[in-house]
């Protein structure tokens, strides 16, 4: 299989195995952390709502779900990919950094919170996925060999 073909292939599971895995931590956090009574997240405009009700404990959990499944995606995306393995990595941040500016604009949110998220979330998770994949001088670690055994 081509190098193209391996980077194309990478940057569709990572953004995919890493969007499953942003809404299994959203999923989970809100189970762990529950919304405030009266909010409602079925639609855009109750989570636009929502967001003025929400303390800073409801953050915990989407933070975590944007971290997290940005770390995932570029992981994987730099695994599968064939070259440019960084590169492919940070595509799968900016998609997911894409996503979380969307989210902002449609939903809100506090200030401290756009900038946690838009700063620490993607890019930083990104470059993360692609050194655990054995970017930057750490192939054959015992840290990667773990993730990936």
């Amino acid at each position: 299989m081509g190098n193209t073909l391996k980077n194309v292939l990478g940057i569709i599971a990572g953004f995919f195995i890493g969007s499953a895995v942003n809404m299994g931590i959203v999923t989970l956090g809100y189970k762990i952390i529950p919304a405030p009574v009266g909010a409602d997240l079925t639609s855009n405009a109750g989570m636009k709502a929502a967001m003025e009700i929400m303390e800073a404990q409801n953050f915990i959990f989407p933070f975590l779900a944007h971290a997290g499944g940005t770390l995932v995606g570029a992981f994987l995306a730099a695994k599968i990919a064939g070259s440019l393995k960084k590169e492919m990595a940070l595509i799968i941040g900016v998609l997911f950094l894409m996503g979380g500016f969307t989210a902002i604009y449609m939903w809100g949110g506090p200030t401290w919170f756009k900038f946690l998220d838009l700063l620490a979330a993607y890019i930083p998770m990104a470059i993360l996925g692609w050194i655990l994949a054995g970017g930057n001088g750490v192939k054959n670690s015992k840290v990667t060999d773990q993730l990936i055994s």
